[in-house]
Order: structure tokens, then sequence, then C-alpha cells
């Protein structure tokens, strides 16, 4: 036997009937080192495809990537520690040092872990869903790690939040399962105009871009008549954008409305701004017209007194959100970008 061998034969834990030598120890090390490579370079394979794949199908393969991942490095542990002598049946005698350690503070981490697994199984959360949290923060899953989610918002800002917060707390997906929801987005028209002319040019408009989806039997455009404001009529424009556009809400917000104000400027419908009526009953014993006639003044309409007769029909404007919305986005599924107002 060489010094070499008698070096490897070393022991460094004898216990009962385990025996654990150097040898032992550096094959299980190199062993475990081995699984964590191949771990790391499956999983880097299957992000490759998944990136190269269709948002439905991108759900199914960071599933495949994060079992394989895991799978391996659970392998490598079990196949380690039984080429450093620790077989199977000796791993109930660590069960009270892990035990001890759970109760030490790794509580939360298996949390974390148990809770990310749920997240990947349960699938009511996946990658590239645009969700808003509690607290306000929107944004798209770009990842489901084994101890925190990572969501990007719309400015680039990478969030970490804890895979429980996604279980426990309520948590609103926009894009669940990859479908869009209907938003409403306000307007004001000044009072006297017509209702109808209003609601055909914002129709109009809203129908003819192309990040509005075409209408079915259950998703149609509309516009709402929803209040008497101080200054006007008030509307809300009901419309089903594009999934894109969901995940952009600042930017879909800010387009819509721009193209209104673009549609009632065309139509020369008028948009309304705070204005008092006076009323004198009477001046120097004269009232109404006469007293205006006193006065030197005459009798206008709230509109042609406010200096806004009905405007000509002007050429749209640019439209900044809009050119955002229809440009593309490099996100991991096809599923994150700009950020909510």
């Amino acid at each position: 036997m060489t010094n070499l061998d008698r070096f490897a034969d070393l022991t460094l834990l004898s216990f009962g009937k385990i025996n654990v030598t150097l040898g032992g120890v550096v094959t299980g090390a190199v062993v475990f080192m081995g699984a964590m490579l191949l771990a790391r370079l499956v999983s880097h394979a299957l992000r490759g495809v998944r990136e190269r794949s269709s948002p439905r199908t991108a759900g199914a393969l960071y599933l495949l990537e994060k079992l394989a991942s895991y799978g391996l490095v659970i392998l490598g542990v079990i196949v380690g520690l039984s080429a450093a002598g620790l077989n199977l049946s000796s791993l109930t005698i660590f069960a009270g040092a892990i035990g001890i350690g759970l109760g030490l503070g790794l509580q939360g981490v298996v949390k974390e872990f148990v809770s990310g697994l749920f997240l990947i199984f349960d699938r009511m959360v996946s990658i590239g869903d645009y969700i808003e949290l509690e607290d306000g923060v929107r944004g798209a899953i770009v990842e489901i790690g084994p101890r925190a989610s990572r969501i990007r918002t719309n400015d680039n800002v990478n969030i970490i939040i804890p895979n429980s917060r996604l279980i426990e707390d309520r948590v609103t997906n926009w894009t669940l399962k990859g479908d869009t929801r209907r938003i409403h987005v306000p307007f004001s028209v000044a009072y006297g105009a017509n209702r109808a002319q209003v609601r055909d040019a914002v129709l109009a408009a809203a129908r003819a871009n192309p990040f509005t989806l075409p209408e079915t039997e259950t998703r149609k455009s509309q516009v709402w008549l929803v209040g008497f404001g101080e200054s006007g009529l008030d509307f809300e424009l009901l419309v089903w954008p594009t999934q894109t556009a969901v995940k952009r809400p600042a930017s879909m917000h800010a387009a819509y409305t721009w193209l209104i104000a673009d549609a009632l400027d065309q139509a020369g419908i008028e948009i309304p701004f705070p204005q008092t009526d006076l009323r004198l009953r009477s001046i120097f014993g004269h009232e109404g017209d006469e007293a205006l006639r006193v006065l030197g003044l005459q009798r206008t309409t709230g509109r042609a007194a406010a200096g806004a007769a009905i405007r000509p029909s002007v050429a749209p404007t640019t439209n900044d959100a809009a050119d955002e919305l229809l440009s593309p986005s490099d996100d991991i599924a096809g599923a994150e970008e700009d950020s909510p107002a």
C-alpha cells in the first residue's frame, strides 16, 4: 500500500457502522461538484430553448428546467454522501442535526423553497405573467428561484420578492394563462357636445389601432357616459387591448388618452375647462339683456364666452406612447417592458 493509499484511507469519522475516510470525502465532493456543474449546464441549455420558444410553451419549459436542475443537485447530494461512506440508512443519524438547524433559523429558507415549488407546479403565477402585489408593485415575473422570485418592472427595475409572498398575499395576475383584460380610459367633453358624435369619433380611433383586439360578441369596444362633471360630460372608453399592451399599463393609458384627444380635435369636439357663470339680477334698475346693454356687453353662449368656438379639424399628432406599445420587447417570455404609472 502506497503512502497515497494510506492517506486516502485516513479515517476522519467513525461512529458505529459509519466510517468516513478522507478519500471518501474527496470523492463525494467531486461527485457533488460534478452534479452541480451538470445541473448548471442542463439549466442553461433548457433556458436557451425556452427563450426561443413561444410564450405558450415557455411555462412548461421553465418547469422542466427547474425540475431537472433540482433533481440533479439532489441526486448529487445522495451519491456524494454515499461515496463519502454515508449510506442511505445512515442519513437518519443527521436528521436530528438538520432538525436543530431548522429550529435555529432555517425554517424561513425551507418555507421559501417549498413555496417556490408550489409556485412552479401550481401555475397560477408563471414566468412571463404581469402581476400586481398588494403594495402596488407591478411587473413581469422573470424568475422563480429556490428562495425568492424576481419581478422586473417596466422601468427595468428588478424587485426580489420572497416566494411565500406570492402564495400568502393577494396577487393580481393581469395576464393569467395568457389572457387580456378590459381597461377603462376616462375623458370629458364640454356640455352641449353631440354624444353620438363623441362616441363614434372615439370608437373609430380606438378600433383603428393595432394594439386594440378585434371585437367579438363578448369583447366589444364601448363608450359610456358615466357622469355629469362640473365643467362637462364625463365619459369612459372601454376597450380590450392586446396582451403586450396590458403588460405596459402606463404606455397603454397614455396612448389611448392621446388617441382620444386627437379624435376629439379632428371631430371639432370641445374639451371642457373650468368656468363660472355670473348672473346679474339688476344693474341700475335694469335686468337681463337690458342690463348687459347698459354695461356695453352682449349675451353670449358659454362656449363663445370662453373663447372656444368649434375648432376646425386638425391632423393627428405624434403619439409617443403608441409607438412605445408597438415597439418590440426583449423580455424572457415576451412578457416585460415599461412601468406603470
